[in-house]
C-alpha cells in the first residue's frame, strides 16, 4: 500500500568488500568518482574517472557514457554517489553500483 510514494531504486548499494570483489569480477567495468577535483587529489580508487556531481555539466557528461556497461560509483560518504546512481538509473543505465559509505569506508 502507498507504493506510489516510493522512488524506484535502480542501482545497488554495496559495501567496500563487495564493491572491490564485483569490480575485480567485471572486466570492462568503469569506475566513476563523483567528488570534486580537490577531493580527488586526496586519493582515489585506481582507474577511476572523475565526473564531479556538483558541476553543471554532470548530466551531459553522464549521458555520453555507454549505458550497457557496468558502473561502480563512489564519493566521500556514499550520499552524492547514491544521487548519481539514481540519476544514471533514471537515464537507462542497467548495472550501477554505489559504494555505501564512500571513500570513508574504503580500506584498500
Amino acid at each position: 500500500m502507498f507504493s506510489f510514494f516510493k522512488t524506484k531504486k535502480n542501482y545497488e548499494n554495496v559495501n567496500a568488500a563487495t564493491f572491490k570483489q564485483l569490480l575485480s569480477e567485471t572486466p570492462n567495468a568503469a569506475i566513476i568518482d563523483v567528488r570534486t577535483a580537490a577531493e580527488v587529489r586526496s586519493g582515489a580508487i585506481k582507474g577511476a574517472v572523475n565526473i564531479d556531481l556538483m558541476r553543471m555539466d554532470f548530466q551531459q557528461n553522464i549521458a555520453k557514457l555507454d549505458k550497457s556497461k557496468t558502473y561502480f560509483v563512489y564519493c566521500r560518504s556514499g550520499n552524492r554517489s547514491g544521487q548519481a546512481c539514481q540519476l544514471m538509473g533514471d537515464m537507462g543505465f542497467e548495472k550501477v553500483y554505489n559504494l555505501s559509505g564512500g571513500m570513508m569506508s574504503w580500506p584498500y
